[in-house]
């Protein structure tokens, strides 16, 4: 008699994700339905630069600001795995206050509730960057997503058995060798997907920036709209950060892939 081991037995659809497939496929179709319905080039000539040059500033906005929340957030995530109280704690009420208040309110806080102090700013010579909404979305969206990151970070250094930190004692490594050439490596694999769903984040949450007068892609479709009242403004800006996760999401896969060839039989 034999039987099926686990790993080899696949379900299959259901009733329920059938009708739920279903409904997304209709949905798509009727979307490009009426994407072509409603194809006006006109639309696309007058407001096409517009789309590509918000493009460009999201994409600038997010790079920079991930960048820089990644380096924040490496010492962030010491601190919360320091064995020293007062840097554990502080590190915690940081990531604790960015992760638990709306990203609307922090970047609010920034540009509108530091501009109340002006005078006190232009004091230490800094309101050339505070006046401006351009360094402000900067600055709040790197605040913003390095405590999301530095809890990246700390997940996956302690998710390392460890054993590893015990083989490396053995051999005589240093702390600082040990990190950097054992558990970082397999540190990393783990937290790629986090770390790419958090960039992904960033792009749907950079469309706040907006509201503070950054012109991104949001901000060029919401000028786009105030100027023609067409609905279909926002339908082209939701497929550009549709193919933005895409691309991102289809880059993640491949760099899983290539960075755990040797994990695959």
């Amino acid at each position: 008699m034999t039987s099926t081991a686990p790993s080899q037995m696949r379900s299959k659809p259901g009733l329920l994700g059938l009708s739920i497939l279903g409904i997304w496929v209709a949905g798509g179709v009727a979307l490009v339905v009426y994407l072509v319905s409603v194809f006006n080039p006109s639309f696309i000539a007058a407001y096409g630069p517009a789309y590509l040059s918000g493009l460009r500033v999201t994409i600038t906005l997010v790079a920079i600001s991930y960048t820089l929340g990644a380096l924040l957030s490496v010492p962030l995530a010491a601190g919360r795995l320091s064995s020293n109280r007062i840097a554990r704690g502080m590190s915690g009420v940081y990531v604790t206050f960015f992760r638990g208040t709306p990203f609307l309110a922090q970047i609010f806080l920034i540009y509108y509730g530091l501009g109340s102090f002006r005078a006190e700013i232009e004091m230490v010579g800094l309101w050339w960057f505070f006046r401006e909404a351009w360094y402000c979305a900067i600055l709040a969206m790197t605040l913003n997503t390095a405590a999301y990151q530095a809890e990246i970070l700390r997940g996956a250094i302690e998710s390392v058995p460890a054993g590893q930190w015990e083989g490396a004692k053995s051999l005589a490594l240093s702390k600082a060798t040990t990190l950097r050439r054992i558990i970082l490596p397999q540190a990393l694999i783990v937290a790629l997907r986090p770390y790419a769903n958090e960039l992904i984040l960033m792009i749907k949450t950079s469309a706040v920036v907006a509201i503070i007068t950054v012109f991104d892609l949001f901000g060029e479709t919401r000028r786009a709209f105030s100027k023609t009242f067409d609905f279909q403004t926002y339908i082209w800006a939701a497929v550009f950060y549709l193919v933005l996760v895409e691309v991102l999401r289809h880059l993640t896969d491949w760099i899983e892939r290539r960075a755990t060839r040797h994990l695959q039989r």
